[in-house]
């Protein structure tokens, strides 16, 4: 009989298109399906956690009960598992993200000197990391020219389920299931299956021809909402990508799907962006810290800045470990911007709350939003919170689903900083033309600086 080999299962919690496992199972081989509880896990939100917890227990009964657990730090257990089982090959889709690099390094090590192979197949992205660069072989900084070459790139058709023949628990031994800390947020989303992904993404598919009108308006139901799949593998983005025509809003969500790759791109080429300015001139900009720095911190990170829709979309994220994208962009304007606060301490709340963080995205969408990453002349971009709940929430809906207080004004009379307002909600916490300034002023210390 042969010896098994050896399935880890990371960011890729599904059967259907998975490259790796096409890889472990070519050649008939025993096919023992692991899963390692890494105490680096510790770090992440709880409903990312919880996130992942649902999905490990669907991904254990779509293979019959195998999926083998087991806690620790990887480099320990995986050699240890593959003695268990007698393995020579462990097989892993590709991590491109700075610690799961590090993290495949220190594993791979480990398992050579046992003389076991740690082989890499396929990605979390349609095309991988570090693959699209210009014609000098540098990385794109842009997301338009990278965006063209991406698409003429193209990627491979998704794959089926392979014929797989698993050896696991109760065969080989297991711990038990990681904690799941935090399951009430995963209300408000699909559940956390690939049945239940591949179900929304059927759905969402007929509603594309309205996405690009519809995507910003954050009272309505017109994203996709499968963001936390996409995140932890549940569905493949080429799965997605081969679904999609030539149509307007099948380009606009192609596209957004391009950022995610565009993202993950950048932190693969900048692997110390994910808490450092892209631009480093942009270490010279001045931003408040100090005690009065934090307690404006907690009031946006509370939903009581006064402003309803930054109060909304924070309230959102609290609530439901998601927050509109618009509503996003928003937010981290007004953290930055308008608080003047460094972009960091968003990025490592939004980290904290969301059900989909991932560390490319949410850091390089922060850092656009700041004025300090990808964008080539950012930091003039100020969104005025009034105006743009007044554009993409005209009616005040979004706000009043999620700001109580509020919900007795009428119509997007919600939105406006002189009308009459409940004892219980705030005032406008800052004057939104005087920051403005001020956020205009920092940034030409930088710019006569760099001159």
């Amino acid at each position: 009989m042969r010896p098994p080999v050896i399935m880890w299962f990371r960011r890729d919690l599904r059967l259907t298109d998975l490259p790796a496992l096409h890889a472990a199972a070519a050649d008939g081989a025993p096919v023992v399906p692991l899963f390692v509880v890494d105490p680096a896990f510790a770090r992440s939100g709880a409903p990312r956690r919880a996130f992942m917890a649902a999905a490990l227990r669907s991904l254990d009964d779509a293979m019959g009960g195998v999926l083998v657990h087991r806690h620790g730090p990887p480099e320990s257990v995986v050699p240890a598992v593959a003695a268990e089982v007698g393995a020579t090959v462990v097989h892993v889709s590709r991590d491109f993200g700075p610690y799961g690099r590090r993290r495949d390094a220190v594993v791979a090590e480990a398992l050579r000197s046992a003389g076991v192979h740690l082989i890499g197949t396929g990605s979390p992205y349609a095309v991988g990391p570090g693959t699209v660069v210009k014609p000098d072989g540098t990385p794109y900084k842009v997301f338009t020219p990278f965006s063209k070459a991406w698409r003429a790139h193209g990627w491979a058709e998704p794959l089926g389920v392979p014929d797989v023949s698993w050896r696991g628990a109760p065969e080989v031994s297991r711990d038990g299931p990681p904690e799941d800390p935090s399951a009430g947020a995963l209300a408000a989303w699909p559940a956390a299956t690939e049945a239940a992904a591949l179900d929304r993404w059927d759905t969402v598919l007929p509603l594309l021809d309205g996405y690009a009108e519809h995507r910003d308006l954050p009272a309505i139901d017109g994203t996709s909402r499968l963001s936390a799949a996409l995140r932890w593998g549940l569905i493949h983005p080429r799965q997605m990508l081969s679904d999609l025509g030539p149509e307007r809003g099948h380009v606009v969500f192609g596209n957004e799907l391009g950022w995610r790759e565009f993202y993950a791109d950048v932190l693969f080429a900048a692997p110390d962006s994910a808490w450092r300015n892209l631009d480093r001139r942009m270490d010279a900009m001045p931003v408040d810290t100090d005690s009065d720095a934090s307690a404006r911190f907690d009031r946006w990170a509370a939903g009581r800045t006064g402003f309803p829709i930054i109060d909304a979309g924070m309230r959102q994220l609290a609530t439901t470990g998601w927050m509109h994208n618009r509503v996003r962009m928003l937010t981290a304007s007004f953290l930055v911007k308008d608080l003047h606060l460094p972009w960091q301490w968003g990025a490592r709340h939004f980290m904290r709350h969301l059900v989909d963080g991932d560390l490319a995205s949410n850091q390089h969408g922060w850092q656009w939003a700041a004025g300090t990453g990808t964008d080539a002349a950012p930091y003039f971009r100020i969104f005025n919170p009034t105006t743009q709940a007044r554009r993409f929430d005209a009616d005040g809906d979004y706000v009043r689903e999620w700001v109580p207080e509020l919900r007795r004004i009428d119509g997007g009379a919600v939105h406006e900083p002189g009308a009459s307002r409940p004892d219980d909600y705030p005032p406008p916490m800052v004057d939104h033309g005087r920051e403005r300034e001020d956020a205009l002023a920092r940034y030409k210390l930088v710019t006569a600086g760099s001159r």
